[in-house]
Order: C-alpha cells, then sequence, then structure tokens
C-alpha cells in the first residue's frame, strides 16, 4: 500500500492523535482519528497492520470511511518479533520466545480508549498478521468485540485448540490467488508461516458455532477490468458470517476489486 507522507509524516501521523499505552512492561503506540463532528458515544474500531508494518503507515482510506459512516478509528503498534519486525503475536514458528499477549494488548487498549473517550462500542479488523490477529481474538476473547473483520488472514492449526467459545459476527475478505494467506491452506507449512487452514475449512468453524443455517450467493457489480467478487453471507443463526470470494486476488485489502472499507464499516453497523 503506498502511504502519502507529507513533511516527513504519513498520512496516519498527519490526521491521528498520537498514543501510548503501557502493557506487559512495554509502552506501546497507537493513532487514533476522530471524524469532524463525531457524535458522544460513536463506535470504534481498531484496524491492525500486516507483519512487517506499523500504526504510521495503517490503512488510510479506513478514515476516508470513519468520516461517511461515523466511527472513530485506533491503529495501534505490533511489538518487536525476534526477527526486528513489528507484529502481532499468532504463533508463527518464528515468533517462538516471543511473551507478548497481544490479545489481551487489544482488549485492554480498546476498554483503556472507550473509558477515555466515551466510545460506546469497539469493532476489530486486520490485514494479514492482523487478520491472523481477527481469527485468534474470536477465539480468546468473542465478547470482546462487537463484530470482527479479517482481511487476507489465516488460521493456523495450532490456534484450532481453542475453539469458538460463543458467537461472533465475522467478515472475511480474500483473494483466491493470494500466495502469501493460500485460500486453499498450508498444511505442510511450505511457506513458513506455520501449517495453516484452508480458507473455507477455517470459516466454517465460525459458521458453526454462530449456528447460520443458510447461505446466499451474490456476485458483486465488477469493477470494470478488475476482479470478480462473490460474497457468501451465512445467516439464520446468532451472528451472520460474511464471506468476499475474490477472484483471482492477490494478498492485499482487495479495495481495487471492492470498497473494501465501506463494507468492513457497513457490516459494524448492523451490530450497534
Amino acid at each position: 500500500m503506498s502511504v502519502v507522507s507529507v513533511g516527513g509524516q504519513t498520512a496516519i501521523q498527519q490526521r491521528c492523535v498520537h498514543g501510548t499505552f503501557k502493557h506487559q512492561g512495554l509502552s506501546r503506540e497507537y493513532y487514533l482519528y476522530t471524524p469532524a463532528g463525531l457524535k458522544e458515544g460513536a463506535p470504534l474500531v481498531l484496524c491492525l497492520h500486516g507483519y512487517g508494518g506499523s500504526a504510521a503507515n495503517g490503512k488510510v482510506e479506513l478514515m476516508d470511511a470513519a468520516d461517511r459512516h461515523g466511527f472513530a478509528i485506533c491503529y495501534p503498534d505490533g511489538s518487536l518479533d525476534p526477527k526486528g519486525k513489528k507484529s502481532w503475536n499468532v504463533g508463527y514458528p518464528f515468533q517462538k520466545g516471543m511473551r507478548t499477549d497481544d490479545v489481551d494488548f487489544i482488549v485492554r487498549l480498546s476498554r483503556h480508549l472507550k473509558k477515555k473517550h466515551g466510545y460506546k462500542e469497539a469493532f476489530l479488523t486486520g490485514m494479514s498478521n492482523g487478520g491472523e490477529m481477527c481469527y485468534l481474538t474470536a477465539q480468546k476473547k468473542p465478547e470482546a468485540f462487537k463484530a470482527i473483520a479479517s482481511i487476507a488472514g489465516l488460521t493456523l492449526t495450532d490456534m484450532m485448540p481453542l475453539k469458538y467459545k460463543k458467537p461472533v459476527p465475522f467478515m472475511e475478505v480474500h483473494g483466491t490467488e493470494d500466495r502469501t494467506s493460500e485460500w486453499t491452506g498450508d498444511p505442510e507449512n511450505e511457506g513458513g508461516w506455520g501449517a495453516y487452514m484452508a480458507v473455507p475449512a477455517a470459516l466454517s468453524h465460525i459458521i458453526a458455532s454462530n449456528g447460520c443455517v443458510s447461505e446466499t450467493t451474490t456476485n458483486l457489480p465488477r469493477k470494470e477490468g478488475r476482479n470478480q467478487v462473490i460474497l457468501h453471507h451465512f445467516q439464520g443463526g446468532a451472528a451472520d458470517v460474511l464471506v468476499y470470494k475474490v477472484i483471482g486476488g492477490n494478498h492485499s485489502w482487495s479495495d481495487k476489486d471492492m470498497d473494501t472499507c465501506d463494507a468492513i464499516l457497513e457490516f459494524f453497523k448492523k451490530y450497534l
């Protein structure tokens, strides 16, 4: 993703307020965006960056969508892993030895921001490594966020013993030609991220936990020269699951193929 830099600062740094939050003895950074005229008691979205990314280089377009939909956006920073990369501790093989409990961190940070700024509800989204955190949080702390949206996330097979404790509204956007987080999974750990499940198989656990009993399939209007996006909407249970399957899509937010940021916030608005 290209990030606009003005005077040495990214667009996130230009438009957001910088803050720190202490957790497990570490001072963790975050950036908070508040749209002009945001109503009291507005909802908050935490947006988690990918592996090797940073809060300062977060998804800029989500702020523009927040202006349209009335959300505050928080971009937290991951911590350094053994490779010296900012990341979220989800159990990759090379993260062995990391003691950071990032699920606890984002839950506590969201509670802190809700109390400090008067936000009523909190939601979670993230891309790639941040998407993995979405699945892990849905398993470990499903009550912490009203709804969750993973972008190009995967479910490590080591996560599955945790299971899903309760229903959680969930959304996934994923390209079928994603060569980093393979749609068909990587059971033999050929990519080095650890063995992980195929996307449909991983989502089937959430669909079953939510008690969804029906599925509708919709082809989104195709943008000229772009990939077809098929929406699979699982419903009829305690919480819906949306799966945006991007045919031929790569490892990205897929926002050239669909209006991803608007779709995320529109999904979240159903649970306000």
